[in-house]
């Protein structure tokens, strides 16, 4: 799948962090998206902003809202 024209954002939170971030972008009809996905029209992706053509994982928009959802009730905060 090429996501080089993909409209990449960072949270607001990042700030001047030295490019130390995680971007997010919004696929709509993301045909030939990766195989384990491909029944899914829309997804939202995110990469590394180090490493822009590094790995990138995909989500399907339910999964996404889960994972907001638990960051915001600290689900992944370490004990």
């Amino acid at each position: 799948m090429d996501v080089s024209k993909i409209q990449w954002r960072k949270s607001s939170f990042s700030g001047n962090n030295g490019g130390n971030c995680v971007e997010v972008a919004e696929l709509k009809d993301a045909t030939g998206g990766p195989d384990h996905k491909a029944e899914h029209a829309d997804l939202i992706v995110v990469r590394d902003s180090k490493d822009p053509d590094g790995p990138k994982l995909f989500f399907t928009p339910a999964e996404w809202d889960a994972f907001v959802d638990g960051v915001k009730a600290n689900e992944f905060d370490r004990r």
